[in-house]
């Protein structure tokens, strides 16, 4: 049985490593097709597992963190970052540093 467009962008998710982020064009691009992008940010906001896909870890191409994160808002998917070493320059990640480096095919 075929993956659904969401459960491949999950798996995607799955794999970024704790104290790194990825972008949302990034993800798209790891479950098969790069026009998704916005596709990702769908799919993260009805996030059936929060537990086990770390959607906080997902930002846009800038390092900013979405005003419309599903479990607080912003604020606190700054905070799930910070928590996991990942530092800021004002609202935005330091990309250079920590975006994952995940080879995109």
């Amino acid at each position: 049985m075929e993956q659904s467009a969401f459960e491949k962008i999950y798996e995607a998710v799955k794999q970024i490593p704790y104290g790194q982020v990825a972008t949302y064009g990034q993800i798209a691009a790891l479950a098969g097709n790069k026009r998704w992008a916005r596709v990702v940010g769908y799919a993260l906001h009805v996030n059936p597992d929060p537990d086990h896909i770390p959607c906080y870890r997902v930002v846009n191409k800038e390092g900013r963190v979405s005003d419309a994160f599903a479990f607080g808002g912003g604020n606190r998917q700054m905070e799930l970052l910070k928590a996991e070493g990942v530092e800021f320059t004002g609202d935005c990640v330091n990309m250079a540093q920590y975006q994952w480096e995940r080879p995109v095919y």
